[in-house]
C-alpha cells in the first residue's frame, strides 16, 4: 500500500491554506474565556480535563514548526491510505489501552503551564506556519519522533492534522458550553471526505451509505474514529 494513492489525494495549495486557517481559528478558540474557567474540569472525552483536551488541540499546531526545522527524514514515505489503515495505533484502540492513555498524558503536560500561554504559543505556531508552508517543497518527507521506520508527505500530514484540529475544537468547546467554531466548507471538506472513508474502513460501504442516506435502516453508528 506504499505511495502516494490518488483517491486519498488532498495535497497543494488548498491543504495548507485549509491547515493554517484552522490553526488560527483555533487560536482563537483557546482565548475564549469559558475554557479558561473551565480548565480543571472534566471534558467532553472520557478521562480528558478541558484543559488536557485543549493541550491535545494546540500540540497539532505546535509541533509542526518544530517538526519542519528537522533534517529531512530519510525513511520512507507511506501512503495516507497506508497510515489508517497500516499503521496508526489509535484507530482501533480502547479508551483504556496504552496509546490512548499516552495521548491523554501528553494532552495534560501540553497544558500545564495554562491557558494562557498555550494560547499564545498556538498563535505563534500559527503565524510561522502561514509564513513558513507556502515555502516547502512538495512532497516533503515529515517524521513524528514517536513514530517508526516511515514518514508522510507533508500534505498528507497536514491533512491528518486538520482532521483533528475540526473534530477536537468541536470537543473543546462543548466541554466548556459553547458552539463549536463555523469552519468554512473548504476546511471541513476534506475533514468529511477523510472521516467518510475511515467509516467505510471500520463500518463497510453498505453501513455508511444507510447512515448517510436511509434513516429507516440507518446503523446505530458510522463514526469513523
Amino acid at each position: 500500500m506504499a505511495g502516494v494513492d490518488e483517491t486519498w489525494n488532498w495535497r497543494g495549495e488548498r491543504i495548507r491554506e485549509a491547515f493554517t486557517e484552522a490553526a488560527e481559528t483555533v487560536a482563537v478558540l483557546l482565548d475564549e474565556p469559558a475554557v479558561a474557567a473551565d480548565w480543571g474540569k472534566p471534558g467532553a472525552l472520557r478521562d480528558f480535563s478541558v484543559g488536557g483536551l485543549a493541550g491535545h488541540l494546540s500540540w497539532q499546531v505546535t509541533a509542526l514548526p518544530e517538526l519542519l526545522a528537522k533534517p529531512v527524514p530519510t525513511e520512507p514515505v507511506v501512503s495516507l491510505r497506508e497510515y489508517y489503515l497500516a499503521r496508526v495505533t489509535w484507530v482501533d484502540a480502547g479508551v483504556d489501552d496504552a496509546v490512548n492513555v499516552r495521548i491523554r498524558q501528553g494532552g495534560e503536560a501540553t497544558a500545564a503551564d495554562g491557558p494562557e500561554r498555550l494560547a499564545a504559543r498556538v498563535r505563534e505556531a500559527a503565524g510561522r506556519l502561514r509564513d513558513q508552508l507556502p515555502q516547502v517543497p512538495a512532497g516533503r518527507p515529515v517524521r513524528m519522533p514517536s513514530w517508526g521506520d516511515w514518514s508522510l508527505a507533508l500534505d498528507d500530514l497536514l491533512l491528518t492534522r486538520l482532521l483533528e484540529l475540526v473534530v477536537h475544537a468541536d470537543d473543546l468547546a462543548y466541554s466548556a458550553g459553547f458552539p463549536g467554531p463555523d469552519f468554512p466548507e473548504h476546511v471541513t471538506a476534506p475533514v468529511v471526505e477523510l472521516l467518510a472513508r475511515l467509516a467505510v474502513r471500520r463500518h463497510g460501504t453498505v453501513n455508511v451509505l444507510r447512515g448517510l442516506a436511509r434513516t429507516e435502516r440507518a446503523p446505530r453508528s458510522i463514526a469513523g474514529i
